[in-house]
């Protein structure tokens, strides 16, 4: 990111003590000692009790314009895990061979082949074998979604989407990236026609461009949020892998400028047929079809609304970690 640069992230940092956690040394009590000399299969038993308390490695898939290492946003964010979680692993995806091509491709790169360049990733990382937690800013929110429901390995336990669109957005008020000619050029290509193909397949935010004028125009050309969202089939894997999910956590963003409608963090959207009334995920027909399980997912409890007061992706360290942190501690 070049110099003085809009950022998508903004983390305001406060003064005073913060928190740390404290491990303490399991194997200095007497108990386990005798247990642990007890033999082989006691030890196997406790080896297996004791790895479910070991930190879940963590992984984070930054939003438009911004880019894997960005200090001022990700790289930010990433120490603040670190600091916070003593000895968790994180991964901040770099989606290409240098920053710069990753803030590049969070304008232009086919977000399938971006999920595909990331589960391959993920299933070479001997780290997260065992599992990890996802976390993904903006638009990152609805992509690591998809990877969830398309690569099940390893798995994914629980994803945090910070202000992402998982019905779209129908609009672009603001545009944070490097320059606003980019921006400028964005809406135009999106206002002469979001679902041409050169369009869909040269220009991220028409992949998840969803006009609610033009619905059968939506569900027959966009290639990636008709097939993430099941609008054109119900693919039942899609649907087995989401809900294998611990819990799916919904960032939303009160003051949001950049998102429209803003309801999409939270899964709702504008009615069909109309652009001014929305409606909520459990007044959707994607709800109540259930053709991505979410319904049993929230009577299950395992999906978590949350909202913040600030605008796109503005939040303090403060909220970071009394919001957040505790899905990933």
């Amino acid at each position: 990111m070049t110099r003085g640069c809009p950022l998508p992230y903004h983390v305001t940092r406060k003064t005073g003590a913060h928190r740390t956690l404290q491990c303490s040394d399991m194997t200095s009590s007497p108990v386990l000692r005798l247990l642990f000399g007890a033999g082989p299969l006691l030890l196997l038993v406790l080896g297996s009790a004791l790895g479910s308390n070991t930190t879940v490695p963590l992984v984070l898939w930054h939003g438009m314009g911004d880019s894997c290492c960005n200090p001022l946003s990700m790289g930010a964010i990433k120490k603040m895990v670190e600091k916070e979680v003593p000895g968790v692993y994180v991964l901040s995806l770099m989606i290409g061979k240098s920053i710069s091509e990753d803030t590049e491709n969070s304008f232009f790169m086919d977000v399938n082949a971006q999920v595909s360049f990331v589960c391959d990733k993920l299933a070479r990382d001997p780290k997260l074998k065992g599992g990890y937690n996802a976390m993904g800013f903006s638009q990152g929110g609805q992509f690591l979604r998809a990877v969830a429901q398309r690569c099940p390995s390893p798995p994914m336990k629980t994803l945090i989407s910070v202000g992402g669109q998982h019905q779209g957005v129908y609009g672009l008020p603001r545009c944070p990236g490097e320059s606003s000619h980019i921006c400028d050029w964005i809406r135009k290509q999106l206002n002469s026609g979001a679902y041409s193909d050169f369009v869909q397949k040269h220009l991220v935010q028409a992949q998840y461009w969803h006009d609610p004028l033009n619905e059968e125009l939506y569900k027959t050309h966009s290639l990636f949020l008709a097939d993430i969202n099941q609008e054109r089939a119900v693919n039942e894997s899609y649907k087995k892998n989401l809900q294998s999910l611990e819990k799916f956590v919904m960032v939303k963003f009160l003051q949001d400028t950049i998102v429209d409608p803003v309801d999409s963090e939270w899964f709702g959207f504008l009615k069909p047929g109309q652009a001014k009334e929305t409606e909520t995920l459990q007044e959707s027909a994607l709800y109540k079809e259930d053709r991505l399980g979410l319904a049993e997912m929230d009577k299950a409890g395992k999906l978590v609304f949350l909202s913040s007061d600030g605008d796109h992706l503005q939040f303090t360290r403060e909220w970071f970690n009394d919001k957040l942190l505790p899905y990933l501690r």
